[in-house]
């Protein structure tokens, strides 16, 4: 699920500023692929807030494709442990909420361009 060798490209340095450590765990979230859907969590859309301060520590609210997807229980773990190999960051939260539902009008532009939605 996680793309480690692509994750490590991204942590050769610290980051300088906030907005250096925001495109840093940005970068992190779309090494993670969905279990079902062959694109990244964070194109997909499953990442509805994310906040990230200065300190270091990040807060992530994420979604599922579906409530009944099978790794809904351990997914999260995966995206704070991927977020910890980041620089600089020093905090990760990750909650699962369910409100609102996600559905494909989240996901980029790019993203539905790649699976042929457009």
């Amino acid at each position: 699920m996680v793309d480690f060798e692509k994750l490590s490209e991204h942590l050769q340095e610290k980051p300088s500023d906030r907005e250096e450590l925001e495109a840093r765990v940005i970068a992190a979230l779309r090494t993670i692929r969905d279990p079902e859907i062959p694109l990244n969590i964070y194109d997909l859309g499953l990442i509805y807030e994310l906040d990230v301060q200065e300190s270091g520590e990040v807060s992530v609210r994420m979604t599922l494709t579906t409530p009944n997807c099978p790794v809904a229980e351990s997914f999260p773990t995966v995206v704070q442990t991927a977020l910890w190999f980041v620089d600089g960051v020093s905090d990760v939260n990750v909650e699962l909420v369910w409100e609102p539902p996600w559905s494909s009008e989240q996901m980029s532009e790019a993203a539905r361009l790649q699976l042929g939605l457009l």
